[in-house]
């Protein structure tokens, strides 16, 4: 299955049925009076986040939605059937903004969630419902409202415990696969990784789902490489592992060139636990790995993790340091959702 993280649709709530103007006509009824029933209401678009999706490519190949109108009303005081509401079913994390791409109008990260995008117009009154003591025989009946027509982006910010960030060709994805069941793309290329994966890793007892992004480089929060468009996909990590090639020339600059990115583009991205490792520690010899590690140290007083996915030097640990980030993130965030209820329940 292709990834999508971003699409835009058309959508268009349906229109209220109009009321209907009709009088009761029947043998022995001399004064019938009016019966005309009023018309349905149109359906809601409506956005449900569902478990078994990570992907918005469905909407890559469908880009119009409409709901269905609200039926007329009838005569013999029958009220026209409601327009079928259409549903978009989006995966969780997913993020939906109005049609300039700026105004959130909600963010569904939980299964069962829903919001309506475009509501459906009312039906019109029919003439039975404008009859009085002074007006008997009313002839007029009210056109059902037009729907809603406008346009939203969908952007999906995939949720996972970590995330693998660095440089092209640190070995990020050659991790994921060492670690997990995931098969992504491996070359000796940069920018091999062009959409982010998923992998479900256990340490111990804990499991997690752990996050590869596409490289970043100098300039990414601005859209250089692939852009700042896949660094939404760690904002929900609760924590980061940093990747960096130990052969290359100038670990501290990698270094520095990631952080700096990661404060540029915001989001609390700079501030979120973070855990260093320098990989393919298998291509050089121990005393280049400490050295490496000691130039990390002495720059920006980080302790970085020597390891190789290809030996499995290393991994274990550095899998159990990551997954007891994790366990202290979920913590942290189970204190705070209890002290928002305990808020919420506490009356003067």
């Amino acid at each position: 299955m292709k990834f999508l993280d971003q699409a835009r649709v058309y959508i268009q709530s349906g229109a209220g049925g109009n009321g209907c103007v009709s009088f009761r006509r029947e043998k022995y009824v001399e004064f019938g009076g009016p019966d005309g029933g009023d018309g349905g209401r149109g359906g809601d678009v409506v956005a449900e986040c569902v478990a078994n999706l990570n992907t918005l490519i469905d909407f890559r190949y469908q880009q119009h939605y409409k709901a269905g109108r609200g039926i007329d009303g009838m005569g013999k005081n029958r009220s026209g059937a409601g327009g079928k509401d259409k549903i978009l079913y989006v995966p969780p994390g997913t993020q939906i903004y109005a049609a300039d791409n700026e105004t959130l109008l909600g963010d569904l990260t939980e299964p069962g969630q829903r919001l309506v995008l475009a509501e459906g117009g009312n039906g019109g009154f029919g003439n039975a419902h404008f009859k009085s003591s002074t007006n008997r025989a009313p002839r007029r009946a009210n056109p059902g409202e037009p729907g809603e027509e406008t346009e939203v982006w969908l952007r999906l910010k995939l949720i996972a415990d970590a995330g693998l960030i660095g440089l092209p060709n640190a070995g990020k994805s050659t991790f994921l696969a060492a670690v997990s069941a995931a098969r992504p793309k491996i070359a000796d290329y940069p920018f091999t990784t062009l959409h982010p994966n998923l992998g479900v890793v256990r340490a111990g007892d804990v499991d997690f789902v752990l996050a590869d992004i596409p490289g970043l480089i100098e300039g990414a929060h601005e859209g250089a490489g692939i852009g700042d468009r896949f660094l939404g996909h760690v904002e929900r990590c609760r924590a980061l592992l940093h990747l960096i090639d130990v052969t290359s020339e100038d670990v501290v600059r990698d270094y520095e060139t990631v952080r700096g990115e990661l404060k540029a583009y915001g989001a609390n991205l700079a501030t979120k636990t973070e855990l260093v490792a320098l990989t393919k520690c298998d291509a050089v010899s121990e005393e280049h790995a400490m050295e490496r590690a000691e130039a990390l140290r002495s720059a920006h007083g980080v302790e970085a993790e020597a390891v190789s996915a290809v030996s499995g030097s290393g991994m274990k640990d550095l899998l159990f340091k990551l997954a007891g980030a994790i366990e202290e993130g979920r913590h942290e965030e189970r204190a705070a959702d209890d002290g928002l209820q305990q808020e919420a329940q506490w009356r003067p």
